[in-house]
């Protein structure tokens, strides 16, 4: 199970939505990459970065955040946001991202992900973000019609290396997981499932390590880290025992 640490790029500054919107934004660090350092610091082993301007423009927007980033620390990063071309992937696999998260245009255009995850095997993730179960795509300003278990089975035999599955309902809100549907998702595929969306505190993290999470590959924290209700150095040390047990 792994812990990623959040970090969502708007203006080129760090911040956390509300239900991903955008009007409900708050700036936590003016410098992306001090927080990407932060977090390494603090013993974190893989960084979530996600492009919200990106997202909503459907190319990458805030690039120069990014690369900065990439040259301050040295774990991995995993970046979702206005990743739409096959073009897009390459160019951030070779600057040094370790993975890339395709959301929208895994709705729009499977192709892409299939052909993505079989040219760079292990380093393309699918980011699925459910409204009562349907997926949002474009920011989460638009609601498909189709569930996240249709998606995610289109993805079965694709090489793809994670689902990423955020419950928008709860997500910057503090509510906890929503481990109910991310479990009978990881259940009903053979994907590794990361848990997003409402990690609230050390309890969340608890029963990620439960036997009934053990199908999880793990779960990303944002605000609950930002303002301190999740102390990091408890959280990870948890992981580190039970991984060791």
């Amino acid at each position: 199970m792994i812990l990623f640490p959040a970090i969502d790029l708007k203006n080129g500054q760090c911040v956390r939505l509300e239900q991903g919107d955008m009007a409900r934004a708050t700036v936590f660090n003016l410098d992306p990459a001090a927080q990407a350092q932060s977090f390494a610091e603090q013993g974190f082993e893989y960084l979530h970065v996600v492009d919200l301007d990106g997202a909503f423009a459907g190319k990458p927007v805030n690039a120069g955040a990014v690369e900065a980033m990439l040259k301050t620390i040295k774990i991995p990063v995993q970046l979702g946001g206005g990743i739409r071309h096959l073009a897009t992937v390459e160019a951030w696999l070779d600057k040094g991202i370790t993975r890339v998260i395709i959301g929208t245009a895994a709705v729009r255009n499977p192709e892409l992900v299939k052909s993505a995850a079989k040219k760079f095997p292990g380093r393309v993730a699918v980011g699925l973000d459910a409204r009562d179960g349907k997926v949002a795509v474009e920011g989460w300003a638009e609601t498909s019609q189709v569930t996240v278990l249709e998606i995610a089975k289109r993805f079965e035999d694709a090489g793809v290396a994670a689902i990423i599955f955020t419950d928008i309902a709860r997500d910057g809100l503090l509510k906890g997981l929503n481990l109910e549907a991310t479990i009978a998702l990881a259940d009903a595929i053979s994907i590794p499932v990361i848990a997003s969306g409402g990690l609230a505190s050390i309890e969340d993290v608890k029963a990620m390590l439960t036997p009934r999470a053990k199908k999880l590959a793990g779960a990303i924290a944002g605000r609950a880290l930002y303002d301190g209700r999740l102390d990091p150095t408890v959280a990870l040390t948890l992981i580190r025992d039970t991984r060791r047990s």
